[in-house]
């Protein structure tokens, strides 16, 4: 599986970075999409990021897992009504905001069939799988906003993954050299949206619906990729993207 940031840089916009964008307006976002990478001397990767990355991981290790099973814990938070359509353990909503609490045993597969039941909504799942562990904040992520003069961006600890898996860890720094005796690698990206497309075909689907609108229609613009390895100096990479 590739995550996002590698799928718009490889020219392979699909559904589910598209689901990545559905909530950002016109503007610049700032330091989106943050990634604190360390390499450990006995192969393994330490890897922090800020929630954009937490539904791919999710689906990344049920993946990893397949039919095995394993402990799951944490929130599937939804501004939807999910009864019936998940088994949750216990329920907490504010301010229009709910959180489906899971704390049970769980399938790769089961997991990978609840993330495609409510592709909108955010897993805030924790769980291991073989060598691998993933630690996600059991809360719903701050809504996206466009940035102001002088932020510094979020603490990048939201989502932590630990694993030895190099197919993971390639898809995350698929611009870095893995080994090579680096230590740690820290990315950001920024998103400017210039554009929010609304085709006919879309207004004539939605009839006036604006929520389908706003879900559906495609977010233009440019995505900057900024890297830093150890002390070097920041490289800056830039692609036009539309989803």
């Amino acid at each position: 599986m590739k995550f996002f940031i590698d799928k718009i840089f490889n020219g392979e916009v699909d559904e589910w970075v598209h689901i990545q964008f559905q909530k950002f307006s016109r503007g610049e976002f700032k330091n989106r999409a943050m990634i604190v990478a360390k390499q450990q001397a006995s192969g393994r990767f330490s890897i922090n990021t800020t929630p954009e990355y937490g539904n791919e991981f999710v689906r990344v290790m049920a993946e990893k897992l397949g039919e095995e099973m394993t402990r799951v814990t944490g929130v599937v938070v939804s501004t939807r009504d999910l009864t019936g359509e998940l088994d949750f353990q216990n329920k907490k909503q504010f301010m229009g905001v709910k959180q489906y609490i899971l704390d049970r045993e769980m399938s790769g597969n089961e997991i990978l069939e609840l993330c495609d039941k409510v592709p909108n909504s955010f897993m805030g799942l924790s769980f291991k799988v073989d060598d691998s562990e993933l630690k996600i904040k059991p809360k719903a992520p701050k809504s996206a906003k466009p940035s102001s003069k002088g932020d510094a961006g979020p603490k990048v600890d939201f989502c932590r993954l630990k694993t030895k898996d190099l197919s993971i860890v390639r898809s995350l720094l698929f611009d870095q050299e893995l080994g090579g005796g680096w230590k740690k690698i820290e990315i950001s990206h920024d998103f400017n949206i210039n554009e929010i497309v609304v085709s006919d075909s879309l207004k004539e689907e939605a009839g006036g619906d604006f929520a389908l609108i706003k879900e559906k229609a495609l977010r233009k613009g440019r995505l900057v990729r900024r890297v830093r390895v150890d002390e070097g100096e920041e490289v800056r990479k830039e692609v036009e993207f539309s989803a």
